[in-house]
């Protein structure tokens, strides 16, 4: 059986809508807590500063400030100020502000200021201003502000401002003022002639630039 309270006590059911035959709960109420432990391939409606226990396979569109606890394979379509902890191959589309601890595999679109702490073979496309610790074989398309601690193996597209502490053979496309800390056989695609100048001023001279992106930016 599954639950769900708010204010500590159950709520109505005329408050939801729960088709148990399709698993599908939808209600407009907001601050609910929803055990649904036992239960994988569920799709939640819910307002918003909602509390979410669940399977695996499950589907959540809901408003600012969620939390949840999953398992594996769950899409996420919310607003800003949720917290995430899960499992594997999960898809994340939120606003800002929030905070995911994940397993590998999983896809991140989101806005600014946001904080991951992932397994590797993770996709993520953000605004600026972001923190990322993932292991390795990450994709990352940014803003600016980001800061990095990654695994071997990853590719970085980002703004301005950037720092990174990574691991060997990884790629970046960056713009201006990044600072790195990384392995080796790392490649360098800069943005413009500009950025191309002033960050081999600045410590690029140990990475790999290839003669096409040197052609880029240089004719």
């Amino acid at each position: 059986m599954f639950s769900i309270t708010k204010k500590g006590k159950p709520l109505s059911p005329d408050k939801y809508i729960w088709d148990a035959k399709n698993k599908v709960l939808a209600t407009s109420e907001n601050n609910l807590v929803l055990d649904f432990s036992e239960y994988d391939g569920v799709t939640f409606k819910t307002g918003w500063d909602c509390t979410f226990k669940t399977g695996n396979n499950c589907t959540f569109k809901t408003g600012n400030n969620c939390t949840f606890k999953t398992s594996w394979n769950c899409t996420f379509d919310t607003g800003g100020g949720c917290n995430f902890d899960t499992d594997w191959d999960c898809t994340f589309k939120t606003g800002w502000n929030c905070t995911f601890k994940t397993d590998i595999s999983c896809s991140f679109d989101t806005s600014s200021h946001c904080t991951f702490d992932t397994s590797g073979i993770c996709t993520f496309k953000t605004s600026g201003d972001c923190t990322f610790k993932t292991d390795s074989s990450c994709t990352f398309d940014t803003g600016g502000g980001c800061t990095f601690d990654t695994g071997d193996g990853c590719t970085f597209d980002t703004g301005d401002g950037c720092t990174f502490k990574t691991g060997y053979s990884c790629t970046f496309k960056i713009g201006s003022d990044c600072t790195f800390d990384t392995g080796s056989d790392c490649f360098i695609h800069p943005h413009t002639k500009d950025d191309f100048i002033e960050n081999l001023r600045s410590g690029w001279k140990h990475f790999k630039v290839t003669k096409d992106d040197l052609l880029d930016v240089l004719i």
